[in-house]
C-alpha cells in the first residue's frame, strides 16, 4: 500500500515537473508565432518591457486607485528579502530573526526547487509565487505538496534548526523569544516536531512576518503581492559588489552548482545563454555553471533596478534597496532604517547584537552556510585577494552596468 502512495505521488511530482517546463515554451511559441502574423520583430530585452508595461497599464486607469496601494491600512506587515545566492541575505535575515515581534522563514522554497528538479528556475517562478502567497497568510499546506510521502511537521522546514520561532517557547524550551542571540543548532534540534498547524497558529500572533529567499529571479513576479491588499507586500532588495558575489559563489560552487544550472535553464532558448550552458572546460563543469549564472545575475538586477525606476510612487514606498556593503560597514545606521520600514523599534540589545556580528574574527567559517560572526571589512575585500585578474575583468564586463548604478568602482579605477 505505501509503495502504490509513493509511486503516485513520483508520478504526481513528475508530471507536475513536465508541466512547470512546458508551458513557458508553448506560451513562447505561440507568441513568437502571433509578432511573426503580425510583421513585428522581437525586441532585444522582451521581459523588461513586459514588465514595465504594467505600470503603464495602471496609469491609465484609476489614478487614486495607484496611490490607494500605498496607503492602506493594516494590522500586519509582510516583508520579502530580495536577494540573489551569496549575497549575505542570511545575514540579513538574521537580522529579522532575532527580533520578539518578527515570524521570520528562512528560504522556505528550496523545498520545492529540490522536489521539482531539473524544472528550470523561470517556470517555477509563479509556483514561488504562489507558494508565497500562502505563507503570508499563515498557511503551511502548501510545503505537503513538495515533501512526497514524508509526514510534514516543524523539523522539515529548510534552516528550522536556527529558527527562533520554531526553537523557542511556547512551541520549544530551548530559548525564549524576546532574548537575543544565535540560535545554536545542535540544541534546537533537540525540540520535539511540531505540527504545522501549531505553526500556524503562532504565525498569526505576530505583527510582523518576514521571508527570506533566493528564488525570485524577477522583482516582477511579486507585484501582484505587493498589490493584493490583504498582504500588501513590502520589498527590501539587497545588493553586493557583483565580484564579492563571484568570489563567495567560487568558495561554495559545489553547493551551488544545481541551481546554477537551474538559473542558466531558464534562458537556454537565447544564443548567449545556450553558449553558457555548455561549459568549455569539461574538467571543471562546476565552477563553469557557477560562474555563467553570475552573469545572468546581473542581467536580473539590472532588470529589477530599471523596473524600480520606472513603477509608480506606491510601489516605491514600499520598497527599499540596501547594500551589503553599507549594512556591514554602517550595521547599526542601515538597521535604523530598516526597521524603520518594516514598523519595528530597535532595541540597544539588537544594536550590540548587530555590532557583534560585523566585529568578528575573519572573513568566513568553515562552513560558508553558518552565520556568525565576521569582520566586516575582511568579508567585502576578499575577493581581491582570491578573484586573479581575468575572474575580475569578466566580472566586470558583464556586470558593467549594474556596478555603475551601484556605485562599485570597477578595480583599475579603485584608489583603495
Amino acid at each position: 500500500m505505501k509503495r502504490r502512495l509513493q509511486k503516485k505521488y513520483i508520478i504526481l511530482i513528475l508530471g507536475y515537473s513536465v508541466a512547470l517546463i512546458l508551458i513557458p515554451y508553448v506560451l513562447d511559441y505561440r507568441s513568437k508565432s502571433s509578432h511573426i502574423k503580425d510583421g513585428y520583430q522581437q525586441q532585444k530585452c522582451p521581459d523588461l518591457e513586459s514588465t514595465i508595461a504594467l505600470w503603464s497599464s495602471t496609469r491609465t486607469g484609476n489614478s487614486t486607485e495607484v496611490e490607494d496601494y500605498g496607503n492602506r491600512s493594516q494590522s500586519r506587515t509582510h516583508i520579502y528579502l530580495h536577494a540573489t545566492w551569496r549575497t549575505g541575505s542570511s545575514f540579513l535575515g538574521e537580522l529579522f530573526n532575532q527580533h520578539p515581534d518578527v515570524f521570520y522563514l528562512y528560504e522556505p522554497m528550496w523545498n520545492m526547487w529540490q522536489a521539482l528538479y531539473p524544472g528550470d528556475a523561470g517556470s517555477l517562478q509563479g509556483a514561488v509565487r504562489d507558494m508565497m502567497n500562502s505563507l503570508f497568510r499563515c498557511d503551511f499546506s502548501v510545503l505537503k505538496l513538495y515533501a512526497g510521502s514524508s509526514n510534514v511537521s516543524t523539523s522539515v522546514i529548510f534552516g528550522w534548526k536556527t529558527n527562533k520561532v520554531i526553537c523557542s517557547e511556547p512551541l520549544c524550551k530551548a530559548y525564549k523569544k524576546h532574548e537575543i542571540g544565535l540560535v545554536q543548532g545542535d540544541v534546537c534540534s533537540k525540540c520535539q516536531p511540531r505540527d504545522l498547524k501549531e505553526l500556524e497558529k503562532e504565525c498569526k500572533k505576530y505583527p510582523v512576518m518576514v521571508i527570506k529567499d533566493v528564488r525570485v529571479l524577477d522583482l516582477a513576479v511579486l507585484v501582484p503581492l505587493m498589490r493584493d491588499p490583504a498582504i500588501n507586500l513590502q520589498i527590501v532588495q539587497l545588493f553586493r559588489d557583483p565580484r564579492a558575489v563571484h568570489n563567495s559563489r567560487m568558495k561554495s560552487k559545489l553547493a551551488l552548482v544545481k541551481e546554477s544550472i537551474q538559473v542558466l535553464r531558464s534562458k537556454k532558448q537565447s544564443d548567449k545563454y545556450k553558449r553558457l550552458l555548455v561549459p568549455s572546460n569539461r574538467v571543471h563543469r562546476a565552477e563553469n555553471y557557477v560562474s555563467s549564472a553570475m552573469e545572468l545575475i546581473c542581467d536580473n538586477w539590472l532588470n529589477d533596478m530599471l523596473l524600480v525606476m520606472n513603477a509608480p510612487q506606491w510601489m516605491r514606498r514600499n520598497y527599499i534597496q540596501l547594500r551589503y556593503e553599507d549594512l556591514v560597514l554602517r550595521p547599526v545606521d542601515e538597521l535604523h532604517r530598516l526597521y524603520r520600514f518594516a514598523n519595528l523599534t530597535l532595541s540597544p540589545a539588537m544594536e550590540k547584537f548587530v555590532m557583534n556580528m560585523t566585529h568578528g574574527q575573519g572573513y568566513s567559517s568553515d562552513k560558508p552556510f553558518l552565520i556568525s560572526s565576521r569582520d566586516a571589512k575582511e568579508a567585502i575585500y576578499a575577493w581581491r585577494e582570491r578573484l586573479n585578474v581575468e575572474q575580475v575583468n569578466q566580472v566586470e564586463a558583464y556586470c558593467s552596468e549594474v556596478m555603475r548604478h551601484l556605485g562599485y568602482q570597477k578595480r583599475n579605477k579603485d584608489k583603495t
